[in-house]
């Protein structure tokens, strides 16, 4: 299945963004290349309408996010912004992103970022924000908006939750580029691999977990982002509830009896 939303600012016959369904994994492509895929208002509700159309689809497991040309996302479309030089647009434009921001977090599907160039501003938010990230060993990511004068304050909420804070507030102060190797380093991606190997290993990654029970990756990553957020005593008492009540899924039924008798569970 592929589905896409066009827009004005790209040529008639190219969507500026794509899905494509192979399976139990749906891989959204952003497409607009020649502008290094910058995250305009047209891109966000793209982005809205699909991630939510995932969110009900039952067959989806795992999402990957892909982008094309030599940039994964450069961020905001400041020319988009300057266009309409408004406070009340631009509160509108980082309202817009950051729902789609937490629309990506709340879908019960893990999504994984394919990195295959830089990553800038909100769009190294946009890496940050998804839950794996696979990157080409050429990709470079920067919050570099205080080189602008304008300093990167939401990309800085998700990379801070990703790396330390010392590592992050380097970046956001100076707003150099670290390469993809540092990232994994400093866990804002979790492997690398070469250009002609990139597609492969985040298919391969996302094919491992697509192998595994959909209600209970919904509920991991749900308690995951839960109870991170709390202190350590009530994060402990959180996941014990939702370990109890996983204990009563089918699928974790079938896991523990297929384990015990010395079988592949049948997850089907």
């Amino acid at each position: 299945m592929q589905k896409s939303i066009q827009s004005n600012n790209v040529e008639v016959n190219e969507p500026l963004l794509y899905r494509r369904d192979d399976a139990a994994i749906a891989t959204l492509t952003l497409n607009r290349p020649k502008q290094y895929n910058p995250l305009c208002s047209r891109m966000l509700t793209a982005l809205q309408l699909n991630l939510e159309e995932i969110a009900e689809d039952d067959r989806i497991r795992v999402v990957i996010l892909a982008a094309k040309g030599k940039a994964f996302s450069a961020g905001h479309d400041l020319k988009e912004i300057r266009a309409h030089d408004s406070e009340q647009f631009s509160r509108e434009l980082f309202a817009q992103c950051n729902r789609m921001m937490l629309t990506m977090t709340r879908i019960p599907q893990p999504v994984i970022a394919r990195v295959q160039g830089i990553a800038t501003a909100s769009g190294c938010q946009l890496v940050a924000n998804c839950d794996l990230a696979v990157a080409s060993t050429e990709a470079k990511f920067a919050v570099s908006g205080v080189n602008l004068g304008l300093f990167c304050s939401t990309p800085g909420v998700a990379l801070s939750r990703n790396v330390s804070r010392k590592q992050a507030l380097e970046m956001l102060f100076t707003g150099d580029f670290i390469d993809a190797q540092t990232a994994v380093q400093q866990g804002l991606v979790n492997r690398t691999a070469s250009p002609q190997e990139l597609e492969g290993a985040t298919l391969e990654l996302a094919q491992t977990i697509a192998r595994k029970p959909r209600d209970v990756l919904a509920l991991g990553k749900r308690l995951f982002y839960e109870q991170i957020e709390y202190g350590l005593e009530n994060a402990y008492a959180i996941a014990g509830d939702r370990m109890a009540c996983n204990l009563n899924y089918p699928s974790a039924v079938e896991g523990i009896d297929a384990f015990i008798e010395k079988r592949k569970p049948d997850w089907s």
